[in-house]
């Protein structure tokens, strides 16, 4: 539970979020939603609330398919951070197939 608890502040972090923020986006006071970030144990209606606060969505990723999955999330993440008026002609054709489809094969050929 600590790794999605570490998420959720992570990300909130990353949207310049206070805690105190939260009330106003999931409807939940400050010392609740810190509660929660620091130790809390959320139910999974409360973890989608939040998730829908943080401009995020929750996903169950088969442990089968999660390395594929980091792999699309980091090359996703690498493209970013690169120069993107000067892509080179591999990333050009990568980045068009994963825009067509990022998923695209991730949980086999008929799922």
């Amino acid at each position: 539970m600590n790794s999605l608890l570490d998420q959720i502040k992570k990300r909130r972090i990353a949207l310049e979020l206070k805690q105190h923020d939260m009330m106003l986006r999931i409807g939940i006071s400050r010392q609740q939603y810190q509660r929660l970030e620091s130790k809390g144990n959320p139910r999974l209606d409360t973890i989608e609330l939040i998730a829908k606060g943080l401009k995020s969505e929750l996903l169950l990723i088969p442990q089968e398919k999660l390395n594929a999955v980091l792999a699309v999330l980091a090359d996703d993440n690498s493209s970013l951070i690169g120069d993107p008026s000067k892509p080179n002609t591999a990333d050009k054709e990568k980045s068009s197939s994963l825009a067509d489809d990022p998923w695209q094969g991730l949980l086999g050929e008929n799922e």
